[in-house]
């Protein structure tokens, strides 16, 4: 059974990854330890991201005005802090 290379996914380190994106390594070192960021898979101690992923994320962010409500949200790289109902 044979794949070509162009079918596989290419897994990037977090540098790498965040140049993809246009961030800091630093802000998607954030993003995925408060969960915000894009889905990544850790390979033995090493965390890679596949470039379908951050496709993936960035495209929840897509707008096409300032109005446009879009079909998701890239939320900041910020803990989020769920307020129990009172």
């Amino acid at each position: 059974m044979t794949e070509s290379i162009s079918n596989k996914s290419q897994f990037l380190k977090t540098p790498d990854a965040a140049a993809w994106l246009g961030l800091s390594p630093r802000t998607l070192e954030k993003h995925r330890c408060y969960g915000t960021g894009p889905a990544f898979h850790k390979l033995g101690g090493r965390v890679v991201y596949s470039t379908e992923a951050l496709d993936a994320w960035a495209e929840l962010g897509r707008r096409r005005s300032t109005s446009d409500p879009g079909i998701g949200v890239c939320l900041p790289a910020k803990r989020i802090v769920v307020c129990p109902d009172r």
